[in-house]
């Protein structure tokens, strides 16, 4: 005779099997809720008894895979994405230009050209540029793919702070792998650009001095660090933890370094999205992604301000502040990591495990259309800034 367990075993129910040990119970609540929903084309919500099989005219008895299924969602999630990631390309390369040059032609005194980065004319006319472009390039598709995949608040946004040294910690990982990774060049260049066009247009002032440059900065290291980690660890995120935590902090790392379109940045950006996604599930909470994204910012505008001081020390200063920031960030990550273990509070990671192996939902991912046309367009684009 066949006990329950017997039973039990031929059914497959994806949403139940997965692991929802790493965060709470009201995240997991609508979490299961939102995957559960089957007239959501995005949710992998696959169920079935393995003894059960449909007849079909001309095929016969057939039972139904869920390989196929997960292949089918991740092929519409990806459509999603690469439609956003579109939105955020077009925008910061065409539509962003389109404005400039019509800004120009109508008397505003701003202007660049098509291959350049930067743009040129009135503090106040660049300060308001630089602000609205970028908000629309990140708000946009943000706001696309929420709509699309429509998904509850707590889950977009994760909330509640579980662990508050996971946060500690991934602030202090990112400034180490700031400082290793920002040796060959410790800025952006688009930084450096703002910071020296601030600092000629008045040598008596500092840029400090200046509201225009106060307010960019403000922007550019708080505002554009929140919005684009609601992009990234938001509604993408969650959909894609349903193949798993490393699937999704992998493909959304790789998202995020794409879309800067620079070879010089993705490294690092790669590297800092991993934190932050980590971080983010181990601490419970997307404020700690937040707070990743701003601290290297907030790095980056130190190192540019420390490079373009002429003291002829400047050199050694830069480097001894980089050594005591890369020794001081190393030893609390690492002395939390160790704290976290002796505390039973050394969180793993969701787990996930189907007969789609992750080597081809990576290879199904990036052949997505238009995923993987987009990140060639990223690509080229890099060249590109390379070249010019």
């Amino acid at each position: 005779m066949k006990t329950a367990d017997d039973c039990e075993r031929t059914i497959i129910d994806v949403v139940e099997e997965f692991d929802y040990s790493t965060q709470n119970e009201s995240y997991n609540k609508d979490f299961r809720k939102w995957r559960k929903n089957k007239n959501n084309p995005y949710t992998f919500n696959f169920s079935v008894n393995k003894k059960e099989s449909i007849f079909i005219d001309g095929k016969g008895f057939v039972s139904d895979s869920p390989a196929e299924s997960e292949r089918e969602t991740i092929s519409r999630i990806f459509f999603i994405i690469g439609t956003a990631m579109l939105l955020w390309v077009t925008i910061d390369n065409i539509i962003g230009k389109m404005i400039i040059y019509f800004l120009d032609i109508i008397g505003v005194n701003i202007h660049t050209t098509f291959f350049s980065t930067s743009c040129y004319g009135g503090s106040i006319e660049i300060v308001t540029v630089l602000i609205v472009i970028p908000l629309i390039k990140i708000c946009t598709p943000s706001l696309y793919i929420h709509k699309r995949l429509a998904m509850p608040r707590k889950v977009e946004f994760m909330s509640t702070m579980n662990h508050p040294s996971e946060l500690i910690s991934s602030i202090a990982l990112s400034l180490a792998v700031c400082t290793v990774t920002n040796i060959p060049d410790a800025y952006s260049s688009s930084a450096k650009e703002i910071y020296s066009y601030f600092k000629s247009i008045n040598t008596d002032i500092s840029v400090w001095g200046q509201e225009e440059y106060v307010i960019y900065t403000i922007f550019d290291v708080i505002i554009v660090s929140i919005v684009s980690e609601a992009f990234f660890r938001g509604a993408m995120f969650s959909a894609l933890r349903q193949f798993g935590d490393a699937f999704a902090i992998f493909v959304t790392s790789v998202t995020a370094s794409l879309l800067t379109q620079d070879f010089r940045e993705m490294p690092t950006v790669f590297l800092i999205s991993v934190i932050a996604s980590v971080g983010m599930l181990k601490s419970g909470s997307i404020f700690t992604a937040f707070a990743v994204s701003t601290v290297y910012k907030m790095y980056q505008l130190s190192i540019v301000i420390l490079e373009m001081n002429p003291s002829e020390n400047m050199f050694l200063i830069r480097n001894l502040i980089m050594t005591g920031v890369f020794f001081v960030s190393s030893f609390t990550a690492l002395f939390l990591h160790i704290y976290g273990k002796r505390r039973n509070k050394h969180h793993t990671l969701a787990e996930y495990h189907s007969d789609v192996s992750t080597k081809d939902r990576l290879i199904l991912a990036f052949k997505s259309f238009p995923f993987g046309v987009v990140a060639i367009v990223c690509l080229i684009a890099g060249i590109i800034k390379i070249a010019y």
